[in-house]
């Protein structure tokens, strides 16, 4: 499938977007588009050779981070500030899904914990550091990643990577709610299955699965990650400005279906 060409305006010039999980996937395409609509990006990935690779292509700085480690966060938002000068767009993507974490009668607890660690800590961590920068400002746009999974029940469960993106969704209407008037924007981000290299591999090995998803995608398949950065990249923009506390979801209509197109 071939997304269509966009004309790039510059309507995030003068910006700068930190980007957790930026070294692929949909953070590395959204660091590209939004580096296109002349943002300065820093990527925050615990992969120091993808990462680096990442920031070199975006023109843009690199600093490693273990997100669930507090201090670490911190110093990837400070960082941004103290090389760039501020932080106006927190995207808070990084995440796991696991192959041990399943149904929650086989997941055990260290399983559920390091995708919760992962997935919503780790947001609880990125909004903190980057609120500390975006209230004193007064402007910013916080972006989390959620999942449609946030909205729907799936029968082919991975219940810690479900539970997590709810928390996601939860944490981020509140922070929308909470910080409106005093000029940050936080929404949740909500993608549908995304062929991205963390959905291949999981799709590899278990082809059925793959398949049971698919089928119920009205648009009969799997959004590509440019698609992805593309409403990361208006939601970081001021056309979002009167969006905040929202559930922005980018799936290809799979949470509006009851049976899907012949």
């Amino acid at each position: 499938m071939t997304v269509p060409r966009i004309h790039l305006t510059q309507r995030l010039g003068g910006r700068v977007a930190v980007i957790t999980g930026g070294a692929s996937g949909i953070g590395l395409a959204s660091a590209k588009r939004l580096a296109a609509e002349g943002a300065r990006v820093v990527i925050g990935d615990v992969d120091a050779a993808a990462g680096q690779a990442a920031a070199s292509l975006v023109d843009g700085l690199f600093v490693r981070v273990n997100v669930t480690d507090e201090a670490e966060v911190n110093h990837l938002f400070d960082e941004a500030a103290r090389a760039y000068g501020s932080v106006d767009i927190a995207f808070n993507n990084a995440g796991i899904s696991p192959p041990d974490d399943d149904s929650i009668e086989t997941t055990e607890l260290p399983a559920w914990q390091k995708v919760q660690d992962v997935n919503l800590k780790s947001v609880y961590l990125c909004s903190r550091a980057a609120l500390r920068h975006m209230l004193a400002q007064r402007r910013g746009s916080i972006i989390n990643t959620a999942s449609f999974v946030a909205v729907l029940g799936s029968a082919t469960s991975q219940i810690s990577y479900t539970a997590s993106k709810g928390g996601v969704l939860a944490m981020s209407r509140e922070l929308g709610v909470q910080f409106a008037r005093q000029g940050v924007r936080v929404n949740a981000l909500c993608p549908g299955p995304v062929n991205t290299p963390l959905l291949q591999e999981l799709f590899a090995k278990d082809p059925e699965r793959a398949q049971r998803r698919l089928v119920h995608i009205p648009v009969g398949r799997f959004a590509e990650p440019d698609e992805i950065a593309a409403a990361v990249a208006f939601l970081a923009s001021d056309d979002a400005s009167f969006i905040t506390g929202s559930t922005f979801l980018v799936d290809g209509g799979i949470s509006s279906a009851y049976v899907t197109p012949l």
